[in-house]
């Protein structure tokens, strides 16, 4: 794979589900890639990165930001209050919103600084116990709730459970975005992008099919 065979079948599967073209943001899911592949998709032109990690965001992006213009760069991964301050001077997007606490320090910031990257709520629409998220049950009301300190929210997370048919998930994701009057709906990885644009993607998150395997360390 490539970022353009990526690039083509979001393309072919906004056609399949009569969407307009350019609708879906691909991110680029950047994290334990070495710089080098990176660089080899900034070059290519591609400007829309996700990361895990707001620490090994913080080492990897600020130089490339120097080099590459018009860079977005999305927090994927779960996020500790105390990393906040920083994530919300590095992310233009937080994809991890997920609990009380954490809207609460997102919203003094945001306060103090005048600012605030976009935010989408992850919600654990598996009800899986070891994986973040709000549980569906809880949304509407954690939905309203972030509204209502300002925050600005913009659209729903999930990753579905690895066993279970995405489809499902990305349709609950959809109908409680809707109910909410949310239009976001960052959902779909490599295995199962086309079926979250069919239910209503606006962001799908792609890394090892652009990047290859990622190489720890």
């Amino acid at each position: 794979m490539s970022l353009q065979d990526i690039s083509d079948r979001i393309s072919k599967a906004e056609r399949n589900a009569g969407r307009k073209s350019g609708e879906v943001k691909l991110i680029a899911v950047s994290k334990v890639q070495p710089d080098g592949r990176v660089k080899a998709v900034l070059d290519q032109g591609h400007r829309c990165f996700g990361e895990n990690r707001v620490q090994e965001a913080e080492a990897k992006w600020p130089d490339f930001k120097q080099h590459f213009d018009g860079i977005e760069l999305h927090l994927i991964g779960p996020l500790q209050s105390n990393k906040a301050r920083t994530a919300m001077a590095l992310f233009d997007v937080i994809h991890t919103l997920d609990r009380p606490k954490l809207a609460a320090t997102l919203a003094r910031i945001a306060q103090e600084q005048g600012s605030c990257p976009e935010m989408f709520i992850q919600v654990n629409t598996g009800e899986e116990e070891q994986k973040a998220g709000v549980l569906p049950a809880d949304a509407d009301q954690f939905i309203q709730d972030a509204l209502a300190l300002d925050l600005p929210v913009k659209g729903l997370m999930c990753i579905p459970p690895a066993h279970e048919e995405a489809a499902l998930h990305f349709a609950l994701l959809a109908k409680i975005a809707s109910r909410n009057g949310l239009a976001g709906l960052s959902m779909g990885m490599s295995s199962d992008f086309e079926k979250a644009i069919a239910l209503g993607a606006t962001h799908v998150r792609v890394g090892s099919a652009i990047f290859g395997d990622r190489v720890p360390g």
